[in-house]
């Protein structure tokens, strides 16, 4: 007998301000029935001794990152003006790069701060202390999360056979199962899935982009994505008095739908459950809040971590509107508003893993080396890593820097030859950016560096010269000597707690000789000498 659906709107929403998410939230939350089973291996998702969690918060950097032009090789000859002439970026005269340290970054004096020389010329590449390699000016933000050993920087990191395509190659690594097209869902979602927590957690994974992305989406659960915080709602209507009117009354219409008895009743009662307290959860943040450093920047005022509007973008305000103290480009504001919303996810709810994008990254034609295109987009992930960094260290709540690890991903890199149309194309390996306070950078004690894969000293060295790292796939290719899924085997293994067969799962083909993944070795698909898993992570 068909009887009525009976769901109150008070026992759906306790109020109707709690109204969000929805559609959004890419449908009802995670669908716990492939999660009956208790967790009975790795600790994704458990608390650890410290009752807290360990969490990642991703960037995609979709377009592929030059990576040449954002950590230089200035200790190889071959990187010159010869095949870079409007790309090259000079070492900084300040602070050599032929000397073991810190990367550049004033502490004391006049220019405390302002990452500016004495006689106030600009930057250029600035020395990571490596002997070899130095960074681009617009990731001068970078430096202080450097020097605090909180970031890991992996040059010459790719996969075998790359492919050049940017929606194959992004698919790849957001599978991380390159050249298998049969892998359908992403390798953060699988990690969620063996957390085994989709059945009590309203939250796990979350993205804050235009659509859901691959890394993050499957069959078995539902993830959950926004694309704008201002915009959360049940039918997508603000949350405003007429706004939640509206949503009941389609709820109250739905409410008195006659509807069967089902097998799957307590199913829907848990989804409704879990969708209930997330839009509860997301009511509660205020996604707008403007959030200050604590110290100042540049001899300013303490500036806003995640700029999203003129008068809140570095020192522009405060020195009398001036445009030459922005701190990130203007037209990054909305990726800054998802940067902080991500922030606030992991920092006030149970999700573990969140994240979001940053486009535009395929610079064919008028790239530029220290300024221009790149150099913009550039500004956006020193600026990013850098804010995240104080974000978590100034406010803990239930996540804090120590617990959390942020990184980048980039299809592809760039060729080493700029071209007829002062860019670059689409090439071989890259750099990865690895943050946190768990990770294993620059030691001041020890003068370790924070740099992997961009030194001759390396396990896979760094050879200079015309024939050299930097041509050594088809004479113009930066060849890899780091697999990308060594990487995110470490932190998925080493931070999030997947056990050796979990991470099997999640990373397919992981344990297998031939890949040469964990211990290093020859990939046997195309014969590349790899280092293996970087030493990273405290």
């Amino acid at each position: 007998m068909n009887t009525p659906n009976i769901l109150t709107r008070r026992s759906f929403l306790s109020r109707s301000s709690a109204l969000g998410l929805g559609t959004a939230l890419a449908t009802l939350t995670d669908i716990p029935f492939v999660m009956q089973r208790a967790l009975a291996e790795g600790t994704i998702g458990k608390p650890g001794p410290n009752g807290r969690v360990k969490k990642i918060l991703f960037l995609f950097l979709r377009g592929a990152n030059d990576g040449l032009n954002a950590v230089i090789p200035h200790g190889d000859p071959a990187y010159s003006t010869a095949i870079r002439p409007t790309l090259y970026v000079p070492p900084d005269p300040g602070a050599a790069w032929q000397n073991s340290g810190p990367a550049y970054f004033p502490t004391s004096g006049a220019n405390v701060g302002t990452f500016a020389r004495a006689d106030g010329t600009p930057l250029t590449g600035l020395a990571l202390g490596n002997g070899f390699a130095g960074l681009h000016p617009s990731l001068k933000f970078l430096a202080p999360v450097y020097n605090a050993g909180d970031l890991a920087i992996l040059h010459r990191v790719g996969y075998p056979r790359q492919s050049r395509s940017h929606f194959d190659s992004q698919d790849y690594w957001e599978t991380a199962s390159p050249r298998d097209s049969s892998v359908k869902d992403g390798f953060l979602y699988r990690a969620m899935v063996e957390s085994g927590l989709a059945s009590t957690n309203a939250l796990t994974g979350v993205s804050f982009q235009s659509s859901l992305p691959l890394v993050l989406r499957g069959s078995k659960a539902a993830m959950t994505n926004l694309s704008d915080t201002d915009r959360y709602n049940l039918l997508g209507v603000p949350n405003s008095a007429a706004g939640n009117a509206k949503a009941d009354l389609f709820l109250n219409a739905a409410n008195r739908t006659a509807a069967p008895d089902r097998k799957s009743r307590d199913l829907l009662e848990l989804q409704y459950q879990n969708l209930s307290k997330t839009l509860q959860t997301f009511a509660d943040i205020n996604f707008n809040q403007q959030i200050l450093d604590n110290e100042n920047t540049d001899g300013d005022t303490p500036y806003n971590l995640f700029p999203t509007s003129n008068a809140t973008n570095g020192g522009y305000a405060a020195r009398g509107n001036n445009a030459a103290k922005y701190v990130v480009p203007t037209n990054s504001y909305d990726y800054f508003e998802q940067l902080r919303a991500a922030a606030l996810i992991l920092n006030k709810t149970d999700a573990i893993v969140a994240g979001t994008q940053i486009d535009g990254w395929d610079t064919h034609s008028t790239q530029g080396g220290v300024t221009g295109s790149h150099a913009n987009l550039l500004r956006r992930v020193g600026w990013s890593i850098y804010a995240l960094r104080k974000y978590f260290l100034q406010n803990p709540d239930q996540c804090r820097w120590d617990d959390l690890v942020v990184v980048t991903l980039s299809e592809f890199g760039r060729t080493t030859i700029e071209n007829d149309d002062n860019g670059t194309d689409h090439a071989e390996a890259s750099v990865m950016m690895v943050a946190g306070g768990g990770v294993k950078g620059f030691d001041p004690a020890s003068k370790r560096p924070g740099v992997f894969g961009c030194s001759p000293s390396d396990p896979v060295p760094w050879q200079t010269g015309q024939t050299g790292s930097m041509m050594q796939v088809e004479s113009r290719y930066l060849r890899r000597a780091i697999d990308y899924r060594s990487v995110l085997g470490k932190v998925i293994r080493d931070h999030l707690g997947a056990t050796p067969d979990q991470l099997n799962r999640i990373i397919p083909g992981y344990a297998k000789s031939s890949e040469a993944l964990k211990a290093g070795g020859t990939q046997t698909a195309d014969g590349t000498r790899i280092q293996g898993e970087p030493d990273l992570l405290v």
